[in-house]
């Protein structure tokens, strides 16, 4: 970022100069509603300024659709496999699901232990998944990890490794399973081809609505916070 200014409505926009960027692009961060004006090398900020008060409108439409901020914290309903649990600390080691609760470990902060929580039933979830669908293509992965990612909810390299956004283990688990089948299905096709599109409809046959779900919720599950 090279700084940030203030438009005529009170709207906070943080600026950034792109020596790729061919044109000015003004976009809300789905997670946190960050504004980000990226201006081209000779693009000058009084222009990006001008550009960003015409665009006004759209952002404040665009700020207001984004969900707010939810802080994790014992008595929280959050959501594990797409049920909704209640964070409750507990004499327990290690925390788990158990009738309609997730039990954290008293006298530790509940949202690291929730992430952590996440993160292991990510790895394991999406393990098993990839594996099944890798199976069933023929094509087997090099590796796979877990981020924290604003952008996208998976990607494949040209050499076979796979990444995951560990907030997977929020969506129900077949949604996880088709963004795993998504991701196995680009070890045979580096694209967005109908070649592709088949692909993952031999892996997972009537894809779409848990491709819509994830459309339209996934603003949600970016908006769990689990530090103050």
């Amino acid at each position: 970022m090279t700084g940030s200014f203030t438009t005529a409505d009170g709207t906070q926009v943080l600026l950034r100069r792109s020596a790729r960027a061919r044109r000015m692009t003004l976009r809300v961060a789905r997670h946190g509603g960050d504004v980000v004006l990226t201006l081209p090398p000779r693009v000058s900020e009084a222009e990006g300024r001008a550009f960003a008060e015409s665009k006004s409108d759209w952002l404040k439409r665009t700020v207001a659709r984004l969900p707010s901020a939810q802080l994790v914290g014992p008595g929280v309903l959050v959501p594990v496999a797409g049920q909704g649990v209640v964070v409750t600390p507990a004499p327990v080691r290690a925390a788990r699901v158990e009738d309609g609760a997730l039990l954290v470990p008293e006298g530790r902060p509940a949202g690291p232990v929730v992430q952590a929580f996440l993160k292991h039933r990510a790895q394991a979830a999406l393990l098993e998944a990839c594996n099944r669908h890798a199976g069933a293509l023929g094509r087997p992965f090099q590796a796979l990890s877990l981020r924290d990612t604003r952008s996208r909810w998976g990607s494949c390299t040209s050499d076979g490794r796979l990444m995951f956004s560990w907030r997977l283990s929020m969506a129900p688990h077949e949604v996880l399973d088709y963004v795993a089948a998504h991701e196995v299905a680009h070890l045979a096709h580096m694209d967005h081809s109908p070649r592709f599109w088949a692909a993952v409809e031999r892996l997972m046959p009537g894809y779409a609505p848990r491709r819509h779900w994830l459309r339209q919720n996934g603003d949600g599950l970016l908006a769990w916070r689990f530090r103050d």
